[in-house]
């Protein structure tokens, strides 16, 4: 190994930490992420869950052979125990063939680990079901912490639809808002029972909170108009699951996917929408709002500006 290289490793980690961590503890975060691919020599996403780290190594044409390898990944996971203070059974380590995450379908994958480790973490005094072994998401994305405090702080009285909606944080959040009605749909029955745990886990309990398994596509079309205040909408770059009638592509489902939306919108209603495709570009032309808002840099939290390979936008009817 490349000592100097190595030695660089060591110095990006411990200054980003120890900036990153005075800024959690100021704010009262226990789940966040370190590190982002911040050398090239090394292509982690290093990311704290209370006393836990999560690795995520993304893959690429190193030239080590396997041997060589797993010594270089030893080595750094040693050096990420002691910068992050924490002891390496603690440390769960995935493998990523992409840098782009939520392309639905391969997130849905059980992956084959000899031991499953799933847990509670808090956000916002929230909890939520994490497992850091078994998907190549860990079931909370952190990039949309303060995008969810917005939802909360949206939802009193509120009938809310989430789309897309993964393991249901953000209706965890509605529903901490005092939503009158949340609506959560998924083509994966995995998630939404996820769902379902961490509603449990809050003692979110009520007649008014559902859990649709659909294709989001085909689930919009059967929407009466007027049925919705507030309507969030992470979708994947793309999807071609099997369950689905037809494949997403965001690029050029979005102007679809958005207008029906703004039909299933009461008058004043809201949809926040967000996209991790980087070469996004939203066809404002097509889209029938009344208003549209950027709103990427607002809801970009302090542990990944200028990482932030998503974009947000606030829409109204």
């Amino acid at each position: 190994m490349n000592t100097g290289k190595y030695s660089m490793f060591e110095n990006r980690l411990q200054k980003v930490y120890k900036h990153k961590s005075k800024l959690a503890r100021r704010q009262n975060i226990s789940c966040y992420r370190v590190y982002d691919h911040d050398l090239p020599e090394f292509p982690f996403s290093i990311e704290l869950y209370g006393d836990k780290v999560y690795v995520a190594e993304y893959l690429r044409r190193h030239g080590m052979d396997e041997e060589v390898h797993e010594q270089w990944l030893g080595e750094c996971l040693q050096t990420i125990a002691q910068i992050l203070n924490v002891p390496e059974e603690k440390i769960f380590v995935r493998q990523r063939r992409t840098m782009s995450h939520r392309v639905a379908g391969a997130q849905y994958q059980k992956a084959e680990e000899e031991e499953s480790h799933s847990f509670t973490a808090e956000e916002n005094n929230l909890k939520f079901k994490v497992n850091l072994t078994d998907y190549l998401d860990t079931g909370l994305f952190l990039d949309h912490r303060v995008t969810r405090s917005m939802v909360m702080q949206e939802s009193s009285g509120k009938d809310v639809l989430n789309l897309f909606c993964y393991t249901g944080s953000f209706s965890v959040y509605a529903a901490a808002g005092n939503a009158a009605s949340i609506t959560s749909v998924d083509l994966s029955k995995t998630y939404l029972a996820w769902a379902q745990e961490n509603f449990k886990l809050n003692n979110f309990s009520d007649k008014n909170y559902y859990f649709i398994h659909a294709d989001v596509k085909q689930y919009l079309k059967t929407l009466q108009p007027c049925s919705f205040d507030l309507i969030v909408m992470d979708p994947p770059t793309f999807s071609n699951s099997k369950r689905m009638k037809d494949f997403l592509e965001i690029q050029s489902d979005h102007t679809e996917l958005i207008n029906d939306c703004l039909r299933s919108l009461k008058d004043n209603g809201v949809i926040y929408f967000s996209t991790n495709y980087t070469k996004f570009a939203l066809d404002e032309q097509n889209i029938r709002a009344a208003k549209i808002k950027d709103i990427t840099k607002a809801t970009t939290p302090f542990d990944f500006e200028g990482k932030l390979k998503r974009w947000c936008y606030k829409i109204w009817k």
